[in-house]
């Protein structure tokens, strides 16, 4: 196990090294690359940061309005016919739009109704099989500046709704 410490430790350490002396063997200008690197990386946080504050703000204003309740309490019927928990319905509301807001309800979840239980371990592996949909296309397409999203949406919203109804038969099928 020290073994294993010891080379994690070195790992990054060793990869820059080895970056740097392939640059010199090549007669390259390691740093000026490094900073026109830099310099690209700025641009495209530049680039983003709009999109990421209008996400935010959608999310703190989604979060705070009551509406993920509403909706779950609107749907509860239908939840309890197929058998899907509501309790989860917050979690899979969401976590296409946010990894942060997302966390932050599956640890809800997991502080009310525990890591071991049913719920909990939904939530579990909605965490682990989906992906924050709207963030991540937004931010990826914004950099690059493609504006036809529509049928990336709609292929990453099927996948995030097969993870959701996965997650609660894989649970049921393994677990329960």
């Amino acid at each position: 196990m020290e073994a294993i410490n010891f080379i994690s430790n070195l790992a990054m350490p060793i990869v820059i090294i080895v970056i740097i002396i392939y640059g010199l063997i090549e007669k390259n200008k390691v740093f000026d690359i490094f900073l026109e690197g830099a310099k690209e990386g700025i641009e495209i946080v530049l680039n983003i940061f709009p999109t990421l504050v209008g996400l935010f703000v959608a999310i703190g204003a989604l979060r705070s309005s009551g509406i993920l309740d509403m909706i779950t309490y609107v749907i509860q019927p239908v939840l309890t016919m197929i058998e899907f928990p509501s309790e989860i319905m917050p979690l899979t509301l969401i976590r296409p739009i946010s990894g942060s807001a997302s966390i932050a309800v599956a640890t809800d979840i997991m502080k009310n109704y525990g890591v071991d239980t049913f719920i909990g371990l939904v939530a579990s592996i909605i965490m682990g099989s989906t992906e924050t949909t709207l963030y991540t296309i937004a931010v990826y397409t914004s950099s690059v500046g493609v504006k036809k999203t529509r049928f990336v949406l709609l292929a990453s919203l099927i996948g995030d709704f097969i993870g959701i109804i996965a997650s609660v038969i894989i649970v049921k099928f393994f677990f329960y």
